[in-house]
């Protein structure tokens, strides 16, 4: 199965979230807080039974219960909300730029849904969402110093303007960094980290980081995208150790072997 295809796997297991006897300000309030998951929320009334709660589902079977009030920011305190900076970082022209703080959910507003949830899609991600998602991920590595970290940068012009962060990264002793790029651009000159120049078209059209997790699987989590229209992403971050596994297994076998050689071509 093949980047792209993945990603199509994850989004067909759209999940439901029903929203049952609630004012309907609330359940659109719950589907735009949603509205850039795989969660399709809809509203239902029932002759009996308790006001405000939702029912999560997945393929046809129950997945959780919860009222409505755990699922929504407290009214009397906008800050446990979620702010436009969350989980948000900063880019300059030439691709991924400036580190960000916060994960792509955003603070724990929706925790109930969102930690039943192993692959959580987004949609219409920017680049400067890609930018954020990838530095969590990134620093993670970084902290806990150990394993394998690895990247999709889309062309090689990308990874040029990536290259001091991912020196700095591979830098780490026991910190086994892989990048992958379309050859496009100049290569970077390369110390302490990996390239593999991918000559196939998901490595163009995808943007990836996936890290092993240094021998703990509450560590593995990886981001997988791909660019449906210039600047806009589709895809899914997971912390599902097996997601996890399967993505770096399939760029090693796939890729392991199209590594950067001193001409900035790729080996055969």
């Amino acid at each position: 199965m093949s980047l792209i295809e993945l990603i199509a796997g994850v989004e067909a297991h759209e999940a439901t979230l029903t929203v049952f006897n609630a004012d309907p300000e609330v359940t659109d309030e719950l589907r735009e807080h949603f509205a850039d998951r795989n969660i399709r929320v809809v509203e239902a009334q029932t002759a009996a039974g308790p006001e405000g709660f939702a029912v999560l589902a997945r393929d046809g079977e129950f997945v959780t219960a919860v009222t409505v009030d755990e699922l929504l920011p407290r009214r009397d305190d906008p800050g446990d909300g979620e702010s436009e900076s969350d989980g948000r970082g900063g880019e300059s022209e030439g691709g991924r730029d400036e580190p960000a703080a916060g994960e792509p959910a955003g603070g724990r507003v929706g925790a109930p849904v969102l930690d039943h949830l192993d692959e959580t899609m987004f949609t219409s991600y920017s680049r400067a969402d890609m930018v954020a998602a990838s530095r969590e991920i990134e620093d993670r590595a970084w902290r806990v110093g150990d394993g394998e970290l690895h990247a999709g940068f889309q062309t090689l012009d990308v990874l040029t303007g990536e290259a001091d962060t991912y020196d700095l990264l591979g830098g780490k002793e026991r910190l086994d960094v892989h990048a992958y790029a379309a050859d496009e651009g100049d290569a970077p000159d390369v110390e302490h980290y990996t390239v593999h120049v991918g000559e196939t078209a998901e490595i163009r059209e995808t943007w990836f980081v996936a890290y092993d997790g240094g021998g703990y699987d509450d560590a593995k989590c990886a981001l997988l995208a791909e660019e449906r229209a210039p600047g806009e992403f589709y895809g899914f971050w997971s912390y599902d150790p097996e997601t996890v596994d399967y993505i770096i297994d399939y760029l090693t076998e796939r890729y392991g072997g199209s590594e950067q050689t001193d001409d900035g071509g790729a080996t055969v």
